[in-house]
């Protein structure tokens, strides 16, 4: 059974959509049909949740399986996707942390591309990144994904910074939500 906090969480996340747009709230799950289940925003800091779970939704929209919504065509799930990446985005900036946005950013980037080259790691590229959202050290490690195809960096400094336990658990729930 989901907290409180992660039920407030899933219902902020559902209710801004439908204000912001009624094709962004037609595309909403049932509230019985939804899984507000948390994959990576268990690694970082509690503050960050909110956003990081929002972003992560609008990737789950371009590439995955989400947990709020259900689109009816690709089209409206880009959308929607593409609204969840700027409104988590935004949630991160108003705390006034230009690297946590930057790393953000940075992610969305790596693993579109690693998805549109049908390349592995995206899973250890969001463990990392919420692990050490803003505390900068991620820079080498995404270079080794990018450039050379190798998630164990990125993979290392998860586990370093939020145990091995966390990050497997985060890894096989975001297993279980790719297409």
């Amino acid at each position: 059974m989901p907290s409180s906090l992660h039920t407030d969480l899933w219902a902020t996340i559902a209710a801004e959509a439908g204000q912001e747009s009624p094709l962004w709230g037609a595309a909403l799950r049932p509230e019985a049909a939804r899984e507000p289940v948390p994959v990576f925003s268990p690694l970082g800091e509690e503050r960050f949740k909110l956003g990081l779970e929002t972003i992560y939704e609008g990737y789950l929209l371009h590439f995955g399986r989400p947990r709020l919504f259900a689109p009816a065509d690709d089209d409206t799930a880009i959308l929607v996707g593409d609204y969840l990446y700027a409104h988590g985005l935004v949630r991160v900036a108003a705390f006034e942390e230009v690297e946590a946005v930057a790393d953000l950013a940075e992610l969305i980037s790596l693993c579109s591309q690693l998805q549109a080259d049908g390349r592995e790691g995206d899973g250890e590229a969001w463990a990392a990144t919420a692990a050490l959202l803003g505390l900068g050290g991620l820079d080498e490690a995404r270079a080794a994904l990018r450039l050379e195809g190798d998630p164990r960096p990125l993979g290392a400094l998860a586990r370093g910074a939020a145990g091995d336990e966390a990050v497997e658990r985060s890894l096989a729930a975001h297993r279980l939500r790719l297409r």
